[in-house]
């Protein structure tokens, strides 16, 4: 396990002529292990419309009532999901799509009572990812997780968990080699809007405190200080850019690199 890649993607790198599915697919006929972990806001945030459902953000996350839970659930859970998995299968690759239900694979507790159903990851059940890792199979992992803990009778067994903590936290759990955010910017930007190549955990913390760093980007830099001294890699590139998955594990510059000290 300590060759895996693990790729976070959301819905804001995809567009009509992105390279993301046909990297993995190359970096899988290469023999390089791979757990994809999605995000899929935007589709979201376009079903809640559908449906008349209003969606608030508190500090780069969505605050999630049951009835957004059961909205989120079928489409990161089943749409989502199943888009991303089908695209992998029918362009040769071997991909199996999975939550963070299925094997109690990511066990959580609520996050915030002023959330509502969000959940912090508490435990990674990471064998489900290393039989399918054995089995020549990316993973591809929705963030619907298992509400597992300090859980009340009537509460739901679903909850919805941010997946960038989540990709971070398995990146962790499998001892990755890399973990690779793909978004839709260049990198961590300072206050004049120009790319840090390199940035310490200490510069980061103070990013993040005085509001330079903010809103989705918050989640996946934590992500990255969290796994530092398990992780050898951390990145946060730009996912739109054509084969930027491919050409970063390759060894291609740019994006913005984490680092302890």
């Amino acid at each position: 396990m300590k060759d895996v890649t693990v790729i976070k993607i959301g819905g804001s790198t995809f567009g009509s002529g992105d390279t993301t599915i046909e990297d993995i697919v190359a970096l899988q006929k290469k023999k390089k292990p791979l757990v994809v972990v999605h995000g899929g806001g935007n589709t979201v945030t376009d079903w809640l419309k559908r449906q008349g459902i209003a969606t608030k953000f508190v500090r780069g996350e969505r605050v999630t009532d049951l009835p957004s839970l059961a909205v989120v659930t079928a489409v990161l859970a089943g749409l989502v999901n199943k888009d991303i998995t089908a695209d992998i299968n029918i362009r040769g690759g071997r991909a199996i799509g999975i939550s963070g239900v299925d094997g109690s694979l990511i066990e959580s507790k609520m996050k915030d009572k002023e959330m509502g159903f969000v959940g912090s990851v508490e435990k990674v059940n990471k064998d489900i990812l290393e039989t399918l890792l054995k089995d020549g199979f990316v993973p591809v992992v929705s963030p619907i997780s298992l509400y597992s803990l300090d859980r009340t009778d009537d509460a739901p067994g679903l909850i919805n968990v941010n997946g960038d903590p989540i990709a971070g936290e398995i990146a962790a759990a499998l001892g990755a080699k890399r973990l690779i955010y793909l978004t839709d910017v260049d990198g961590i930007k300072d206050k004049f809007g120009k790319v840090i190549a390199r940035i310490s955990k200490a510069e980061a913390e103070a990013m993040i405190a005085s509001g330079v760093v903010a809103g989705g980007m918050i989640p996946k830099v934590n992500a990255c200080l969290k796994v530092l001294n398990v992780v050898s890699t951390t990145r946060i590139i730009d996912g739109t850019k054509p084969h930027a998955l491919l050409k970063e594990v390759e060894g291609s510059d740019g994006g913005t690199t984490i680092v302890e000290g």
